[in-house]
């Protein structure tokens, strides 16, 4: 291995939501072949699942709650809603019996002393002044993604939301702002060094947002200025926690404590915990670092170069921090990216209250933290890498849930262990134990002088393990009624028939087909049911089969498949579709790339897409039946505008409420060139929001 390949450079390929806009200049996808898979399980997994989200005290009672006996109910095995046809108009569709309704935008206040940002307001920049990042500490972010419902006790009408923003959209958020300008790097620099002001108001527009809503006489309503109204940002003082805390790995000149940070963003998807706390994934943190073209050239030491081998970043960012502070120029601090790329617990209640990176859940692109209590009454947390050829987690924690006492609960995350998932080709698994062993692998000579340093080089500790490597994993979500839990892998494009090792990402690696990927150039994506052994979430071993090879099931050049038998990797083409077994291709619905995942309390599943792709028509939210003659019989149900996609993905404990985020709105288009105009119409530039969506006769969903 050349110095360029330890330094992280060749092989490196990242094509992550953020990148689409410079995907042509940056993408340098080989093309990668693997081993092929003779035969796999056909047979179903059984019926009986583990215990899903169990209670808390407090406000967190009234969260979802799923014993074990509900685990072996009888899920709801139709789907009562009419689904729509895929749609290309600038407007948000639901099916007949549905209605919605827009209830944040980008720039709405949160405190009721605030005017806020409009859509006219963004056709020119009068409004980017020195105060624009102060400002918008007060209001909605952009582009929203993972949606967490938090219910007062007693009542799912009215409680708390919790909400992600991802990332920024330049383009869509500054006039004037060319596509050039923000995909040349040059261009960018001096666009942000005219405006320097727009680095404050972008570090504000991401994060969290926390508002309070409730169901009124005439719908839900954004109660603003409730006492727990709270916005998150990058620049929010954070604690680390966990094994990682004080490592020196973790110092900067800012802090040479190694234990305290500015900050989150790139925040992804996200869970709750039954104690009521929220977790927030932080994931493409790579995307927010410049000024280098080879690590190299930033640092002789090694042990640093090994960790930025399997994380590294570009020469220049996508949204040009650097320029402006400097703790995002990888040559004056080139230990602060290592500080992101964890989870984050947040509590929704306390507005006072410090939020915490558990370092202990590993670093890596974050995606999901959905967490389950076991029989035993310790706390599993399911997480995903949303990278391609990257890995399965899972965290259980040392000690137990105590509902009766929350204080006990503060510092679960920072004590447990950390697993790495294996798919075999059997259709079972098993989760290998990520922990500093100098009598197993991850022992110093293998770089890992302790637990912290396995956690920080989380990636590089999965790779020794023999981990499968998947088809970016974007969320797992537990059937609330049998119990199974299900894996969103979104795309990956990149898969081959047959096998060929290459360095990708800092590493050696077979990156074909296997049974937990199997379809070659894999751009619509896949769902791997999963069940723990002996319904226990904490069991080192389980059962998988894939549930759902998305695609366009009515291409008549594709394959519908309805055995599982015939998903033979090495054997599948790019078009090969498989709904669950369901017979009718006519009847199913396309789906592209799925993206969170969700269930209603009958057990449903619900999926929401992200694509650019499109098949047919733009991304959606689909429902679709687990179990039952109609087992995987999909139904479009809401059509997103022009350019978004649909996340979150949250119902209320009693079915009759769903949110779901429209993220980017008029991607591909400018403020002073757009291609939608939605939620306000009139010709005015879109915004990303959040939307809920209930029956017109206002029961459950």
């Amino acid at each position: 291995m050349g110095l360029l390949e330890i330094c992280g450079i060749r092989g490196r390929q990242k094509i992550t939501r953020r990148q689409r806009a410079f995907l042509r200049h940056r993408a340098r996808r080989p093309r990668w072949r693997m081993k092929a898979f003779s035969a796999v399980l056909e047979e179903r997994l059984s019926r009986r699942g583990f215990v899903a989200m169990s209670a808390a005290a407090g406000v967190a009672a009234s969260l979802p709650a799923v014993s074990l006996a509900d685990a072996r109910r009888r899920p709801a095995t139709t789907v009562n809603l009419q689904g729509i046809a895929p749609s290309r108009d600038d407007a948000l569709l639901v099916s007949p019996e549905l209605r919605s309704r827009t209830l944040l935008t980008w720039g709405d206040p949160l405190w009721p002393d605030d005017r806020g940002l409009s859509a006219q307001d963004i056709r020119t920049l009068d409004w980017l002044d020195d105060r624009a990042g102060a400002r918008q500490e007060r209001r909605f972010g952009t582009n929203n993604d993972a949606i967490v419902f938090f219910p007062d006790r007693g009542d799912a009408t009215h409680g708390l939301l919790c909400v992600n923003h991802e990332y920024v959209t330049a383009e869509l958020n500054f006039a004037g702002l060319a596509p050039t300008a923000k995909e040349r790097a040059a261009g960018r620099a001096k666009w942000i060094a005219a405006h320097p002001q727009a680095v404050p108001w972008m570090q504000a527009a991401h994060g969290v947002s926390v508002v309070r809503i409730g169901r009124e006489r005439d719908g839900w309503q954004v109660l603003r200025g409730a006492p727990q109204t709270r916005r998150i940002t990058a620049t929010t003082p954070m604690e680390i926690s966990g094994p990682a805390r004080g490592h020196s790995l973790l110092r900067t000149n800012a802090d040479p404590t190694g234990t305290r940070v500015l900050g989150t963003f790139a925040n992804c998807s996200a869970g709750r915990t039954p104690w009521g706390t929220y977790l927030t994934s932080e994931e493409n943190v790579d995307d927010y670092f410049g000024k280098t073209r080879s690590w190299a050239g930033v640092t002789e030491d090694f042990e640093l170069l090994g960790v930025f081998n399997r994380f590294p970043t570009g020469e220049d960012s996508l949204y040009g921090w650097e320029h402006v502070d400097r703790r995002f120029d990888v040559r004056a601090e080139p230990r602060e990216q290592l500080r992101f790329g964890w989870i984050v617990e947040i509590d929704p209640q306390d507005p006072t209250s410090t939020p915490r990176k558990r370092t202990a859940l590993g670093r890596f692109s974050h995606e999901s933290a959905t967490t389950i209590v076991a029989p035993d009454g310790r706390v599993v947390v399911y997480m995903g890498d949303d990278d391609k050829y990257e890995y399965a987690y899972k965290f259980v924690t040392r000690d137990r849930f105590d509902a009766k006492n929350p204080a006990a609960n503060r510092d679960l995350l920072d004590h447990g262990t950390l697993y790495v998932a294996r798919f075999d080709a059997t259709g079972k698994g098993e989760w290998l134990p990520l922990v500093h062993d100098e009598r197993g692998p991850l022992n110093s000579k293998a770089g890992f002088k302790d637990q912290a340093e396995v956690v920080i080089k989380c990636r590089a500790a999965a790779d020794l393990l023999g981990a499968t490597p998947m088809d970016r994993i974007e969320d797992f979500e537990p059937n609330p009624v049998t119990g199974r839990v299900y894996m969103a892998c979104t795309k990956n494009p990149d898969r081959e028939r047959q096998s060929r090792r290459d360095y990708y990402m800092g590493r050696e690696i077979d990156l074909g087909v296997d049974a937990a990927n199997p379809r070659i150039g894999n751009d619509y994506g896949h769902i791997i049911e999963l069940i723990e052994r002996a319904d226990d979430a904490t069991s080192l071993k389980f059962r998988w089969n894939i549930f759902l090879l998305a695609g366009d099931p009515r291409n008549p050049e594709s394959r519908f498949l309805t055995r599982y038998a015939d998903i033979v990797p090495g054997k599948l083409e790019h078009g090969d579709t498989y709904y669950g077994g369901y017979g009718d291709r006519s009847a199913v619905s396309p789906l592209a790339c799925p993206d969170n995942v969700g269930f209603d309390p009958s057990g449903r599943l619900w999926i929401v897409s992200d694509s650019d792709l499109k098949l047919t028509g733009n991304d959606g939210c689909y429902v679709v039946p687990t179990h039952g003659a109609e087992r995987g019989r999909l139904k479009q149900i809401v059509s997103a505008p022009i350019g978004a996609e649909v996340t979150g993905c949250e119902f209320t404990p009693d079915g009759r409420a769903l949110f779901l985020g429209l993220q980017h709105p008029g991607e591909g288009g400018t403020v002073d060139n757009p291609i939608s105009h939605w939620p306000d119409g009139n010709g005015l530039p879109a915004r990303a929001a959040l939307v809920v969506i209930e029956r017109q006769d206002g029961q459950p969903l």
